[in-house]
């Protein structure tokens, strides 16, 4: 099994609690929305495509910190532990900072042969500080896990865990589209995930509401008595 030294996880700057908090307010479209203003990275780029499902769409959006691992689902481990057998990760998933998100690529050929994560491991993982799981796999267990308040986004569902074991512990991890490393700020609801550029991070809420504010007088304007198309073509020039 692979195992990456998780040094300095990439973490040139966490959060304070301020900025934290007013990022996890906003929306994931908002947070992409904010991101493009920007211009660090291609539009189709930062983001998951549509493979993934958020279990729990009425809960709020969640961000924390990246922690990664690879496993296989569809065959018996050849040596070691199966994945539920495995808390060798534990130590470096502590290492993160919290909140965390932990990231499971599923490397099976078809993923999802095996229910990642399900009641008990939400759990544990919820008592190690994660606040949700994200996966290509499967994860089970949805109405036990639903009143714990710990999200989950994966590509199926599944009612065995079959043969889950660890193949690889750090490095990145591809999800949904979305290249991931440990110590990478997500953030996800149920539109998608978001991989925040943390040096944008403290500037994203306040490019948030300013483009919310112009979307608000379009809207507006949409509704009014007074609407004409040129003068709509007038409020979005402007922009």
């Amino acid at each position: 099994m692979n195992m990456r030294p998780l040094d300095n996880l990439g973490l040139q700057r966490v959060l304070n609690e301020t900025e934290f908090n007013s990022l996890r307010s906003l929306g994931s479209c908002a947070v992409a929305n904010a991101i493009e203003r920007f211009h660090v990275q291609l539009r189709n780029e930062g983001h998951t495509a549509d493979e993934l499902t958020c279990r729990f769409p009425e809960m709020p959006p969640v961000l924390g910190y990246a922690m990664t691992l690879k496993v296989r689902a569809g065959t018996p481990p050849t040596k070691g532990k199966v994945f539920f057998e495995n808390a060798d990760w534990w130590n470096l998933l502590l290492a993160v900072p919290s909140p965390r998100i932990l990231v499971i690529q599923d490397m099976d050929r078809t993923p999802g042969m095996g229910a990642l994560v399900g009641e008990v491991h939400a759990s544990i993982l919820q008592s190690l500080g994660c606040i949700g799981v994200m996966t290509n796999g499967a994860v089970r267990d949805l109405p036990e896990i639903r009143p714990m308040g710990f999200q989950m986004f994966s590509g199926s569902l599944s009612v065995s865990h079959a043969y889950s074991h660890l193949v690889g512990i750090g490095g990145a991890a591809q999800i949904g589209g979305l290249e991931i490393s440990p110590g990478d700020l997500l953030h996800g609801d149920c539109h998608g995930i978001v991989n925040v550029p943390k040096e944008l991070a403290s500037r994203i809420p306040a490019t948030a509401a300013a483009l919310r504010q112009k979307e608000a007088e379009i809207i507006t304007y949409c509704q009014s008595p007074a609407f004409t198309v040129e003068g709509l073509r007038a409020l979005i020039a402007g922009d």
